[in-house]
């Protein structure tokens, strides 16, 4: 049997793409807390090193095979940090209030579509859509772009409002489509 770098533990799996999607999720408070004390600079580092981690632990995923966990934890780490930069840097007034709710509230209609597949025992095959690939990359860019330009003191407002009316858009494509296809099911 080759080895998979899997522990077993009781009713679980100790992978090491676990542990890295573990520690990016405990990365989310760190990262909350330099932005609200305008540590740009190290919620840069934190946020560039989370991004990293996700890549590694995908990469360590797929060659191992994965886990049931690690389908679950992967996202919610990813989601957390997404989530908390977005309100974080709303409240902070480095975005504006309405795109961070516009942000939450599409990923909260894409889990409220899952749980009624799920309720109403329909297919689960979650797929993400070109759009939602583009949105995901565009989001996450925003977030670099804001934290650092104001790590290094620069404003920019035609590169920071390119980028957010890009988010913007490819965040109501991206929730339209997915409403579309649930309600296609």
């Amino acid at each position: 049997m080759p080895d998979t770098g899997l522990v077993r533990a009781p009713g679980v799996y100790l992978t090491l793409p676990n542990v890295i999607s573990f520690a990016r999720l405990c990365a989310v408070p760190w990262a909350i807390w330099l932005v609200l004390h305008r540590d740009f600079g190290a919620a840069f580092a934190v946020f560039v090193l989370a991004g990293i981690s996700d890549a590694v632990d995908g990469w360590l995923a797929r060659r191992g095979g994965g886990s049931a966990l690690g389908a679950v934890l992967d996202p919610v780490a990813d989601k957390t940090l997404m989530v908390g930069m977005y309100v974080t840097l709303a409240a902070t007034g480095q975005l504006p209030d309405w795109l961070a709710m516009l942000v939450v509230f599409r990923d909260l209609v894409i889990v409220g579509g899952v749980v009624l597949l799920w309720m109403t025992s329909n297919d689960m095959q979650i797929r993400p859509l070109v759009v939602s690939k583009w949105n995901t990359a565009l989001q996450i860019g925003l977030v670099a772009v804001v934290l650092g330009l104001d790590s290094l003191g620069l404003a920019l407002p035609p590169v920071r409002q390119a980028a957010i009316w890009l988010v913007t858009a490819t965040t109501l494509l991206s929730g339209a489509a997915y409403v579309v296809r649930t309600v296609r099911r």
